[in-house]
């Protein structure tokens, strides 16, 4: 394949992504969007493979590489739980990082190329920022791996002058980097882009052991900002224009929805990278008697299903505890149930519901949950007055009315899903232990509310049950 042909191949895979992009905007076209990503992607790697800086003898061994990458793809589409698929995002993003950091060493000790003067000082800069990204992405996004998979606390690990500590780690980054552009020969460089490396390993497991378990959405998207801005310089390192662009696209987008969330938490990126905020799920209030006074009023499922059977309008607000218990496909049989018999059923998801962004609609789509009544919080807020009965299944923090009635408390001011505004809400948890940010909830002692205690899928069956006999 020619130079010429290569780039337009480069240039409809770009046209791709970008429509890609755009159809995963709305969960009715993202099947679309995700057919038009695998299209671009497909014709990349194969004007990469076939264009002219790919020798005859490279083959082989590109297409044992693919082999390998598709066949641990493919195990992990087939084996990998919905619940699982936040560590999972997680992984993969270390893995564009470590990809970084490995291409940036290789292109530095490559001779096959010689530059000099300025344009040998912009090409070790790239080489430096595109490792110090990576290392940065990878590291950081292991130690996500970790919280989300509870191998790690949620709890956030604040050391002592960590702001202090983050500073000396960018001046050393800074001299050595300095030192990099002065050195002779590629064995003086070596030694300056090694230490920046491991100096921003660490920096990366810093970063995210102080933040906190409530923050770990906003991590997830941060760091999938983070792998597209390594992707883009992998590209400059590699003089791939498509790798530059594909990798601005997931950088940039992934700055959008980091900020999109944390507008969705009342919080600010700076915040959220200081941490600090939130434990491990199920800890207690870090407080000391902060607990509403009151007392619960559990439900039984029998009772559940009466308060909806008789209901004319019900708004469910899904949470992780749901996809834990892998019940959505029992709540889509509820709902269709529900809405059979002539009761307006909806959902209403937070921006920060589950543990990445997405979590809960991804949840839902799979069980077939029409998605004409999957509704944003913002598109659903000022409903609960007129809702009989709003059904919270394992949310917490989203749906606490804290978060607007006591300034005092962490989450004050993060928009939250007034459930507690319905004529009955009814809350499933396994206990009543706090949520992911370790922030008690008043909704469970308010005198409209009923709490559902057990197993989600459980008491949901039992729910269904009721309602069908």
């Amino acid at each position: 394949m020619s130079s010429s042909l290569a780039t337009v191949a480069y240039i409809g895979a770009t046209i791709l992504f970008i429509l890609s992009l755009g159809g995963l905007a709305n969960p009715e076209t993202s099947r679309r969007g995700n057919l038009f990503g695998m299209a671009g992607m497909a014709i990349a790697v194969l004007a990469t493979i076939l264009g002219p800086r790919v020798t005859a003898a490279g083959i082989p061994w590109i297409v044992g590489a693919l082999l390998l990458g598709g066949s641990v793809g493919l195990y992990a589409a087939r084996k990998v739980q919905m619940t699982q698929m936040p560590e999972l995002v997680a992984l993969m993003h270390s893995l564009v990082g470590l990809a970084a950091c490995l291409v940036g060493f290789a292109s530095y000790i490559d001779t096959s190329i010689e530059f000099t003067g300025a344009e040998k000082s912009i090409h070790e800069m790239e080489i430096y920022i595109g490792i110090l990204i990576g290392a940065v992405t990878f590291s950081g996004s292991v130690i996500a791996f970790g919280k989300l998979s509870g191998k790690i606390g949620g709890k956030p690990l604040l050391l002592p002058a960590r702001h202090w500590l983050n500073l000396i780690g960018l001046l050393v980054v800074i001299w050595f980097g300095y030192a990099l552009l002065q050195a002779p020969d590629i064995n003086a460089g070596l030694m300056p882009l090694t230490v920046m490396t491991v100096v921003a390993l660490l920096f990366g497991i810093h970063m995210v052991m102080a933040i906190g378990g409530a923050d770990m959405p906003v991590v997830v998207s941060m760091l999938n900002s983070y792998s597209g801005w390594a992707a883009a310089a992998t590209g400059f390192m590699l003089a791939n224009d498509l790798l530059i662009v594909t990798g601005a696209l997931v950088g940039s987008s992934g700055a959008i929805l980091s900020y999109i969330m944390c507008r969705a938490m009342n919080r600010n990126f700076l915040s959220v990278i200081a941490g600090g905020f939130g434990t491990g799920e199920g800890a207690a209030p870090a407080a000391a008697g902060s607990q509403p006074a009151g007392e619960v009023t559990p439900v039984s499922a029998v009772d559940t299903a009466e308060l909806l059977g008789s209901s004319k309008s019900v708004i469910i607000v899904p949470g992780y505890g749901m996809a834990v218990a892998q019940a959505q496909h029992t709540v889509y049989e509820i709902t269709k149930f529900l809405r059979e018999k002539g009761v307006n059923v909806r959902f209403g998801i937070h921006p920060v519901a589950g543990r990445m962004p997405g979590h809960m609609n991804v949840l839902l789509a799979e069980a077939k949950v029409p998605y004409d009544i999957v509704m944003e919080m913002d598109e659903i807020n000022d409903d609960f007055p007129e809702t009989d009965v709003a059904m919270v299944i394992g949310a917490n923090d989203i749906v606490n009315p804290a978060a607007e009635d006591d300034p005092g408390s962490p989450i004050a001011g993060m928009p939250v899903l007034q459930v507690w505004k319905a004529k009955t809400s009814i809350v499933m948890k396994r206990s009543m232990a706090s949520g992911y940010a370790g922030v008690d909830n008043p909704l469970f002692y308010k005198e409209n509310n009923r709490m559902l205690f057990g197993d989600a899928k459980k008491m949901l069956d039992e729910v269904l049950g009721a309602l069908k006999g």
